[in-house]
């Protein structure tokens, strides 16, 4: 199915060097995806009803701040967890942000212990670092996929001083989906909790927070709604009322106060506590609408139409001489459409410039915010620390969405096959 006139944008022209014009096309959903018209439509609708939240009289702000908090449980419901259980649901601008977040809430001075894999995005590695001075690392193996039975070793090394686990649900770089059940039944077998990365994961796989049984929960999950075709800034975090109810807030300010004295607060109670400042109403409802549509559209159709494209890139992709892919391209069943590559005696960015300005196909090239773990799939690891020409090393990444279709692959791979 063409799921393509679901989307704002996607068939808009851009201008090439060359003057021409062409439809664009965007190979960089892992950045960001364009949104689904339900959720600019779901903007549109209650633009003449927006209102403060919370914190002001009149019909229109208890409008807002009643859908506002009702949307928490339709995220629950989309984690297949509902309200009155363990989770409560905080509303974070990204994921990013949701991650300091917990780093700076969960940890208890810098003592604390955190593992964290080598495969992580920087928002799930430098905030850890930044909050405790007790940080080691779980490897991956030379196809870079995460080692999980040193998780175990880990933990039982360490006899207990661990106490957060935090990993990614999919990785930016390669694709490779980590089976986070699994990691949490181990995790909670040594005292840890587990938390979950799922900025990747969220618009390609469904993802059950609860699990199997109660071991199988994820403790904490955070994500970016502009990564699952919602615009505005949303995301949230997904975590334990125990923890989120009780910890001093990461922003302090309006909003997430009750009373403030001369040299003292107290705060709100959670998740309010952990939302200072004026609330992001418009992300909070596109970001409902777009998973609203991802469940209606149901995740065995977005599986089977973007694995379908993935493999089929990967395979027209290794028969093109001077392409070098990196990660598994002969067992894909754990990849999402992520698919990273370098061209024979060219520079990451001269071919991500190239793809754009040659043929309107938007890509990314770098090192994706995930620099360890890219210096590691290219085998730089040696390289000192501030190598002049480090910045140089990279590839070029293709993130495909439920959008994409096989005629801009083909498209990609004709001009491949140019350079």
């Amino acid at each position: 199915m063409n799921y393509r006139s679901y989307y704002v944008g996607v068939e808009s022209q851009v201008k090439l060097e060359n003057g021409k014009t062409v439809v664009g096309i965007n190979f960089d959903n892992g950045a960001t995806t364009p949104p689904l018209k339900c959720a600019v439509d779901a903007i549109q609708r209650d633009l003449n009803w927006y209102g403060a939240i919370g914190r002001s009289k009149g019909q229109k702000n208890a409008y807002c701040t009643e859908k506002y908090n009702s949307i928490r449980n339709n995220i629950l419901s989309f984690f297949h967890l509902n309200s009155e259980g363990e989770h409560t649901v905080v509303y974070v601008k990204s994921a990013t942000e949701g991650l300091n977040l917990l780093a700076h809430i969960l940890l208890h001075g810098n003592n604390d212990m955190v593992l964290i894999s080598r495969m992580e995005h920087h928002a799930n590695l430098i905030p850890w670092r930044e909050n405790s001075n007790h940080v080691d690392y779980i490897e991956t193996d030379n196809m870079g996929r995460l080692q999980i039975p040193t998780i175990e070793a880990k933990l039982r090394h360490y006899g207990g001083r661990v106490k957060y686990v935090a990993i990614t649900a999919a990785s930016n770089v390669t694709g490779y989906v980590n089976d986070i059940h699994q990691i949490a039944k181990i995790c909670h077998r040594y005292g840890a909790k587990i938390i979950v990365d799922g900025a990747q994961i969220v618009a390609h796989r469904e993802v059950d927070l609860a699990g199997n049984c109660p071991e199988e929960s994820i403790d904490f999950f955070t994500f970016s709604a502009h990564k699952a075709y919602a615009p505005f800034g949303g995301g949230a975090v997904i975590g334990l009322k125990e923890y989120l109810f009780k910890r001093d807030p990461f922003l302090k300010g309006g909003s997430a106060v009750d009373n403030v004295f001369d040299y003292s607060q107290k705060w709100l109670e959670s998740p309010a506590r952990m939302e200072a400042g004026t609330q992001n109403y418009f992300g909070v409802i596109s970001m409902d609408s777009a998973l609203r549509q991802l469940r209606k559209i149901g995740f065995h159709q977005i599986v089977a139409h973007e694995n379908e494209l993935k493999d089929y890139l990967i395979s027209n992709m290794s028969e093109i001489p001077n392409v070098t892919l990196y990660g598994d391209t002969t067992n894909t069943e754990d990849r999402i459409g992520v698919i990273v590559f370098n061209v024979k005696g060219k520079k990451h960015w001269e071919v991500g410039e190239a793809l754009a300005t040659d043929m309107g196909i938007a890509t990314r090239d770098g090192k994706f915010c995930s620099h360890p773990y890219v210096t590691r799939l290219l085998g730089l690891t040696n390289l000192p620390q501030y190598e002049a020409d480090l910045d140089a090393c990279g590839m070029v990444r293709i993130s495909l969405g439920l959008y994409n279709t096989k005629a801009e692959a083909d498209r990609l791979l004709y001009y491949l096959k140019t350079l």
